[in-house]
């Protein structure tokens, strides 16, 4: 049997680029993904849209900051003792959660856009719009934030 038709030849480089091409195109198309604006996380694991997440103790909400449940994508703040506001934990750049909530700002640690914790306005770029609020109230001492 003669080399040129040996089913095991090498691959034209042709070939190889063409995959490279490919395989490099997948890579980005996947990485982009974790960080894109899909809804695929509308109902999370906090439950259906409309129905109240119970998020635990209103004292886990330092006065002049927040905390991020981030299995349930939900960020609350505390402006002002006693005053709790609630956003989504979904930047509105690329969809990335927010991480944490320092210095009277809701950051996300993907392109670095910060949000206000009184109203979620963007205080800091290169996100377009404010987080969106949810309802929130303390029923028990507990947190309670219902998502449209």
């Amino acid at each position: 049997m003669s080399e040129a038709n040996d089913s095991h030849a090498a691959p034209s480089r042709r070939t190889l680029l063409c995959c490279a091409a490919a395989v490099l195109a997948a890579g980005s198309t996947v990485a982009v993904s974790g960080c894109s604006s899909s809804d695929g996380d509308s109902q999370g694991s906090a439950g259906s849209a409309g129905a109240p997440v119970d998020l635990g103790a209103a004292t886990d909400v330092p006065v002049g900051g927040g905390k991020v449940y981030r299995d349930q994508r939900i960020v609350v703040t505390q402006p002002e003792a006693g005053q709790f506001k609630a956003f989504s934990a979904k930047c509105t750049h690329a969809g990335c959660v927010v991480d944490q909530v320092k210095g009277g700002q809701i950051l996300c640690p993907c392109h670095g856009s910060k949000f206000a914790i009184a109203d979620g306005a963007v205080a800091d770029g290169p996100a377009p719009t404010p987080l969106p609020a949810y309802p929130v109230t303390v029923q028990d001492g507990k947190l309670q934030v219902t998502r449209g």
